[in-house]
């Protein structure tokens, strides 16, 4: 096993070699990372209208996570400070009592065809189940390709919503993000449900409600790994459950509760070119099954552990869209040693749970600034005008004062360049 202590202190350079060797990655995409290619604007120009340039973000690892006892780097893209050194330090203490252990429930896309003006739903309801087989060959024949590779259309279900009557077709779409193979299914079959239910169609389109996509991550940390002294590890877990309590309860805690998860979650799904914007939707939605909107994971005392758990829709590819265009997409990949699609989901599921106990345990005990503005030093100092070597002096420094902000950067930096 890899030893990447006092990963973070090293130099890019070290950090790139250490990777490469820990994780075999390939010459192209170390030379990928060396030279930090961008997105070449012969791609970039094609992907998205009135194209202007490349928008860079930073591209970064958590060195090591354990995931259904595999160990992983993970790229994370992401611009807030304290997001990589969180989810790796919350990695590293689970890690200490076995890893995250993940369950894949299923990995079915939904699409729908709403019909309206149905005179009779009840008879259109036994119509269309009566024709449901006729309808997945239907659905399949529009995009045949997937079959051969052990996908297509699994099933067909119609309910009836006020004045709707809506046909969810649900698809196995294997390694794809699947929107376009979707949607070519439902056009395939919107005239035939219009005849069948004497109704017309609305619309035909998937769903990013990924209910049939879910995935759980779990672990079990040891309460004495949290603090040397006992006391206070148990004070710690107790403090870290009542707050995922909390966050069952109260709306306005569950929505940063959940942006923190989204913290980790995002971070892969943008370094992965998978549609971050669609599993927070989705995700979002789940986190509203019961009365009212809630914290998407859990964390309860059992015995002499703190157990964690998160369960969310995460419908992710590693194929199609941006993931095949974008080289530095495919270097994240080899990073990763190339999971398939379901690996990827358990991966990207355990790092949210990473980053939820790493912010929950730091809220609990030191408060979640003092490690973020730690973080943040540097970019004020940068903002105020420091280079080189000055970063490093001038972030120092605000760590040290009462009121760490870009004023007191500025006043640092002055002071610093006059003494000169």
């Amino acid at each position: 096993m890899v030893d990447f202590s006092g990963f973070y202190k090293k130099t890019r350079q070290e950090r790139i070699d250490i990777l490469s060797n820990a994780r075999q990655i390939s010459l192209e995409s170390q030379e990928i990372i060396k030279t930090d290619t961008n997105l070449p604007e012969t791609i970039a120009g094609k992907m998205v209208e009135n194209h202007l340039g490349t928008f860079a973000l930073p591209f970064s690892v958590l060195p090591d996570i354990v995931v259904d006892n595999m160990h992983y780097s993970v790229p994370m893209v992401t611009e807030e400070p304290s997001v990589v050194a969180a989810a790796s330090l919350g990695a590293k203490i689970i890690a200490k009592s076995g890893g995250f252990i993940t369950t894949v429930h299923n990995r079915l896309m939904i699409g729908q065809v709403a019909l309206y003006d149905v005179a009779d739903t009840s008879a259109a309801c036994f119509s269309i189940s009566q024709k449901k087989a006729e309808l997945l060959e239907m659905a399949n024949a529009a995009h045949p390709s997937i079959l051969k590779r052990g996908g297509g259309a699994q099933d067909l279900t119609v309910e009836e919503k006020g004045e709707f009557l809506i046909v969810y077709l649900h698809v196995d779409v294997q390694e794809a993000m699947g929107a376009n193979m979707l949607n070519n299914m439902l056009e395939a079959i919107k005239e035939p449900l219009e005849e069948l239910s004497q109704g017309q169609s609305l619309m035909a389109i998937l769903s990013n409600y990924a209910t049939e996509s879910l995935v759980t991550a779990s672990c079990q940390v040891s309460i004495s790994t949290l603090n040397i002294k006992q006391d206070l590890a148990k004070e710690i877990a107790q403090k870290i459950s009542l707050a995922s309590q909390l966050a069952q309860v109260d709306p306005y805690r569950a929505t940063t509760h959940n942006k923190g998860i989204f913290n980790g979650i995002d971070a892969v799904l943008l370094a992965t070119g998978n549609d971050w914007r669609a599993t927070e939707a989705g995700s979002h939605a789940w986190a509203c099954q019961k009365d009212h909107y809630r914290g998407l994971s859990t964390w309860t005392i059992e015995e002499d552990a703190l157990v964690g758990s998160l369960t969310l829709p995460l419908p992710v590819a590693t194929v199609g869209g941006s993931i095949g265009l974008n080289p530095k997409v495919q270097v994240v990949f080899d990073i990763l040693g190339h999971p398939s699609s379901k690996e990827l989901a358990s991966i990207i599921a355990s790092c949210g749970l990473s980053q939820n106990f790493a912010a929950l345990r730091a809220l609990v005990t030191t408060g979640i600034q003092q490690g973020h503005m730690k973080l943040h030093a540097k970019s004020l100092a940068m903002l105020a005008g420091a280079t080189g070597n000055e970063i490093d002096i001038i972030a120092t420094q605000l760590r040290q004062e009462k009121h760490s902000n870009l004023e007191t950067a500025q006043n640092l930096l002055f002071n610093l360049r006059n003494k000169k």
